[in-house]
């Protein structure tokens, strides 16, 4: 009997740490594919400003995609939230989700990637209320959540275990160099392009 009951024993604790580990797999890889589509989302919402000036690229096509991107990323960060908080191996709680910093493991880490998710709720839900809210209000919710990527990158570069990998170093750095090379470009000659043709399309 003792034999069989520490038999079990081990079989259950080999269980758990198979079951823990696929969730680890689980969390980084939808958190990675997130953090692409979270980069692509906010590199299609630099360069969206100058749709008018692209007479052969209709508007609704690129706001379209945008907003399809953007419900994709949310999918696949309530998966990464999902499995995180099932996985028993850390103890993260749900209020550590959507509370910053007060979590017992990595706060500051785990706290930015809270305030990440707290500013993408913000616009999901203003967007689903956007004609109540008015355009304006809208339009600065939406604007602030420009600052969820740097909060999403920080986190996933601060709490992740396999971050010096040669994989997600590649990832992590094409993300950035997509994201500042769209700012970059935008604030160089986009932004007086875009002005101008909101102003024609204003005065239409």
């Amino acid at each position: 009997m003792r034999a069989g009951a520490g038999g079990a024993r081990v079989l259950t604790l080999g269980a758990i740490t198979s079951n823990s580990q696929a969730l680890w797999y689980l969390t980084r890889g939808f958190g990675l594919v997130a953090l692409v589509l979270l980069s692509l989302t906010m590199v299609m919402g630099l360069l969206q400003v100058v749709r008018f000036a692209q007479p052969g690229l209709p508007r609704f096509v690129i706001a379209g995609l945008h907003r399809n991107v953007s419900l994709l990323a949310m999918a696949l960060l309530a998966v990464h939230i999902l499995t995180a908080v099932v996985d028993s191996y850390v103890p993260i709680r749900l209020a550590d989700v959507f509370v910053p910093f007060v979590s017992r493991y990595r706060p500051l880490w785990l706290g930015l990637g809270a305030l990440s998710v707290d500013l993408l709720v913000a616009v999901a839900v203003t967007s689903l209320v956007r004609e109540r809210l008015g355009h304006r209000a809208w339009r600065i919710i939406h604007w602030s959540a420009y600052a969820c990527w740097p909060l999403a990158v920080a986190h996933g570069l601060g709490i992740g275990t396999d971050t010096g990998l040669g994989w997600v170093v590649f990832i992590n750095i094409g993300c950035i160099a997509a994201v500042v090379g769209a700012l970059s470009w935008r604030l160089a000659w986009g932004w007086s392009t875009a002005n101008a043709a909101r102003k024609r399309i204003d005065a239409a």
